[in-house]
């Protein structure tokens, strides 16, 4: 019998093992009961339903009365037990308990808000940031047109993130695409690989570098901003870039920079793909790097929804002249 009462009563095969015995006057032979059900037998051996008597290898049951008066008596001990245990146990671990609360905290802070004031301070802070990324930039821009010295003084900044390899998506509202100064930054970085869409819905500021930390603004006015750099919060933050890039419309910019020939140079790409060229082929035709062969590729995929190369040049062959992308 367990000492905590658990599992002491008999189960339905050991109930009908008890009253076999007692259809045969309580008393049985031992061998005969191990050849009914040897798991029942001892186990009511065990429990106390059963006597075993050596001297004639027989079995005698018991009453249960008797036997649930001595499991009560068992049980009745054995929460006694259990209860001046458990009022001994905070005692017993107050030493342990101590020397918790005494420990200070270890906080991770690879995850804090920072918070930055002052335009000064806030451009600074991007500027390492725009230096130290080289992967991706995310980035949504409320409010139609840019502010001209911005855009002069970020052109050259992005020309430069985009040579490194890296890729650059921009959503805007649709003022944007009215303002000449902002279509014309939109338009020649798109040439090197850049994409940019039109959303006209609310959306708030958001900048994210790498995947690795996200800048929203603080303030009304855009005078402090907070650095976020939690990967969970990124992560989220993400995602809401990604919804809003999925609603964004495609659009077709300014003229962008043209070659010798007066045709735009991701149109030569896309045509000299249609004629069956490979990359490598294209890029040595045009003098480019294949890297950005590859990135008009990409921006040209975007443009026409083309999953495949195979589609992009079979839709620029059927798109008509008037219809042009970018």
């Amino acid at each position: 019998m367990a000492d905590d009462g658990t599992g002491a009563l008999p189960n339905e095969e050991e109930r009908a093992l008890y009253r076999a015995v007692l259809a045969q006057g309580g008393r049985v032979m031992f061998r005969d009961a191990l050849a009914e059900n040897p798991e029942a037998v001892l186990r009511l051996v065990e429990l106390g339903f059963l006597v075993h008597h050596a001297e004639d290898a027989s079995l005698t049951a018991v009453n249960p009365r008797t036997v649930s008066d001595r499991l009560s008596a068992g049980l009745r001990s054995a929460g006694t037990r259990m209860l001046i245990r458990a009022e001994q146990m905070p005692g017993a671990l107050e030493d342990l308990a101590q020397a918790y609360d005494a420990t200070p905290p270890r906080v991770d802070r690879t995850g804090e808000v920072q918070h930055v004031h002052g335009f000064g301070q806030i451009r600074h802070r991007l500027l390492q940031l725009e230096a130290d990324a080289r992967e991706e930039g995310l980035a949504l821009q409320p409010g139609g047109a840019r502010p001209a010295g911005h855009l002069a003084a970020g052109l050259d900044r992005a020309r430069a993130f985009l040579a490194r390899g890296a890729t650059l998506r921009t959503v805007y509202h649709p003022g944007a695409r009215l303002d000449e100064a902002t279509a014309d930054y939109a338009a020649e970085l798109t040439e090197l690989g850049a994409r940019f869409r039109i959303l006209a819905e609310p959306f708030t500021r958001m900048l994210i570098f790498d995947r690795r930390i996200a800048v929203l603004p603080a303030a009304a006015d855009n005078s402090s901003a907070a650095f976020v750099e939690d990967p969970a919060v990124v992560g989220y933050l993400v995602g809401v870039f990604e919804r809003d890039w999925e609603r964004a419309e495609r659009v077709q910019w300014r003229t962008a920079p043209q070659d010798g020939k007066g045709i735009p140079v991701h149109e030569q790409v896309g045509r000299l793909l249609a004629q069956g060229l490979t990359q490598r082929t294209v890029a040595s035709r045009l003098g480019l790097g294949e890297r950005t062969v590859a990135a008009h590729i990409a921006r040209l995929r975007e443009l026409y929804g083309a999953e495949t190369l195979f589609q992009l040049g079979w839709q620029m062959r059927a798109d008509a002249p008037e219809e042009r992308p970018e």
